[in-house]
């Protein structure tokens, strides 16, 4: 059944969360806004949400494993709740993008078709999307054999499909032997290091510039953006923390996996680049991806000068978050949540606040089907 058709027959709507990820973010929102929610959650995983956040959920679903929420029981009773589905990356991973596009009946709120996107083995993938956009990403280098500068190299963990197990090399002898290490210890492995991605450390100030992209264009305008913020990883941050004498002495892999967050802000003369790009970005994906972005997403890169002229400074993004980029250090930090209270005449605390307002006036001007697919 058609996710627009179905949607179009409920008479109120349940916020649908997967128990993973930015659950608790969509959970506070929902319910900030007066919605019901439905969270799925797996079992042994489940007690952030179950016990210690349960007046976040009005209801739960538990499964036996992530995989479970493509069953037909499942499905059939988040459609009985009138469930509109705010799609993460736990979800994208755990569910997988082949159930997510072809199975998964329950009416999403986003573009649940870029989600795939993100992967950077997929043909229309976010480098070939920043490529048709005109916008600066970081050079690739398709053999280790080609690296003339200091490189990430971007690999799988071998046991955590949601990380990645990056490491830094400044020639092709660098590369082979830190790969053979991270091999040796287990931490990637060979089908991950054959589709790691090598591409240029750039060096410059990071951002992640997280924006809003609405389905209802000519009610909340085209986009509105909610606030710069950086990441914090394991075990990079530790590293980070020590005297450059002392890092020297630990042989241990870096792992860049993510962990939380914090807020950052950029001085207002290179504002402009970075809307800019957000908005050329999402005149590309309504061409490649129609209805394009809609809901909340990232472009996550850094301020570095140009290669043509090194006095120009350029923003240069790495990664494309889809979906909800999981980042509760938003709201609390960005001063862009009291510009968007100004603009829209509601308070605004949260990025995903903007989620809800727009599910809110889709349902009572009758144009739900429009935010969903």
């Amino acid at each position: 059944m058609n996710p627009k058709k179905i949607v179009d027959n409920y008479e109120d709507v349940a916020i649908g969360i997967f128990g993973s990820h930015s659950a608790k973010e969509v959970g506070m929102a929902a319910k900030a806004w007066g919605f019901k929610t439905v969270v799925v959650v797996q079992k042994g995983r489940d007690k952030l949400y179950t016990k210690y956040n349960r007046h976040l959920y009005d209801e739960v679903i538990m499964l036996d494993n992530f995989k479970d929420l493509l069953n037909k029981e499942v499905q059939e009773r988040l459609i009985e709740l009138n469930t509109i589905f705010i799609p993460n990356r736990s979800f994208a991973v755990y569910v997988g993008y082949d159930g997510i596009e072809n199975i998964f009946e329950v009416p999403i709120y986003g573009n649940r078709f870029m989600l795939r996107a993100e992967e950077r083995n997929y043909e229309k993938n976010q480098y070939y999307l920043l490529e048709k956009a005109g916008l600066r990403y970081p050079k690739e280098f398709k053999s280790p054999d080609e690296i003339d500068r200091l490189v990430v190299v971007k690999v799988q963990q071998a046991k955590n499909p949601l990380e990645r197990a990056f490491f830094y090399a400044n020639s092709p002898e660098d590369y082979y032997r830190q790969a053979e290490e991270l091999l040796k210890a287990g931490i990637i492995d060979e089908e991950g290091l054959k589709k790691a991605r090598i591409e240029e450390y750039v060096l410059g100030a990071r951002f992640n510039a997280n924006f809003h992209s609405y389905a209802l264009k000519d009610v909340f305008g085209d986009f509105d953006f909610v606030g710069f913020s950086d990441r914090r990883q394991v075990n990079l941050q530790g590293f980070l923390n020590l005297p450059a004498k002392d890092q020297l002495k630990i042989n241990v892999p870096v792992k860049n996996e993510e962990i939380g967050h914090f807020g950052v802000t950029m001085r207002e003369s290179k504002q402009q680049e970075v809307y800019e790009a957000c908005e050329r970005f999402l005149r590309t994906c309504e061409e490649e991806f129609p209805p394009g972005i809609i809901g909340m997403f990232g472009l996550q890169g850094a301020i570095a000068y140009s290669h043509e002229n090194e006095t120009k400074l350029e923003f240069v993004i790495f990664d494309v978050s889809f979906r909800v980029p999981g980042d509760p250090a938003i709201g609390p930090t960005s001063p862009e949540m009291r510009n968007l209270s100004l603009k829209h005449g509601v308070k605004i605390e949260d990025p995903l606040d903007l989620t809800m307002m727009e599910i809110k006036k889709a349902m009572e001007t009758g144009r739900i089907k429009e935010i969903v697919t």
